[in-house]
């Protein structure tokens, strides 16, 4: 089975929301980003994809129907109980998605609409551990043709 485990240690980011203007003078708008600490977060999630690549001699770029497995462990502010572990503010679950599906286009899979299939989790990280995103990617063996 083509498949890849990883953790890209860092404090996840949401994908945000795109933002166009055209500047005066100009015909063509120009499109950013809300959140400007995305594009550092995508790199560290492709950069540790590209890692677990190299190490693994049988991972080959997915090409077909892909499933994402992704747990994110956010920052746990010093007010919460050490017993409380689902985080259920913001980032949204559903932006932190994009922004990992993003990073691993060209990187694990061709593009990022060949994932089907999803499973996501957002929680506090433990009490001393480091934020990160614990993901696994799989090759799932159906033909899209």
């Amino acid at each position: 089975m083509n498949q890849l485990r990883f953790i890209a240690y860092g404090v996840p980011q949401p994908k945000g929301s795109a933002r166009a203007f055209v500047p005066k003078g100009w015909t063509r708008p120009i499109i950013t980003s809300t959140n400007a600490k995305n594009k550092g977060w995508q790199q560290l999630v492709a950069e540790a994809a590209s890692a677990a690549i190299a190490a693994d001699d049988g991972f080959k770029v997915i090409e077909s129907a892909a499933a994402l497995s992704v747990t994110f462990h956010l920052p746990r502010p010093k007010s919460i109980r050490d017993r409380i572990t689902d985080h259920i503010k913001k980032p949204d679950l559903d932006k932190l998605i994009r922004s990992v599906k993003d990073a691993l286009t060209q990187v694990a899979w061709q593009d990022d609409s060949l994932v089907i299939e999803i499973q996501a989790r957002k929680r506090y990280a433990e009490p001393g551990d480091t934020p990160r995103a614990d993901i696994c990617i799989s090759e799932i063996g159906r033909s899209l043709l």
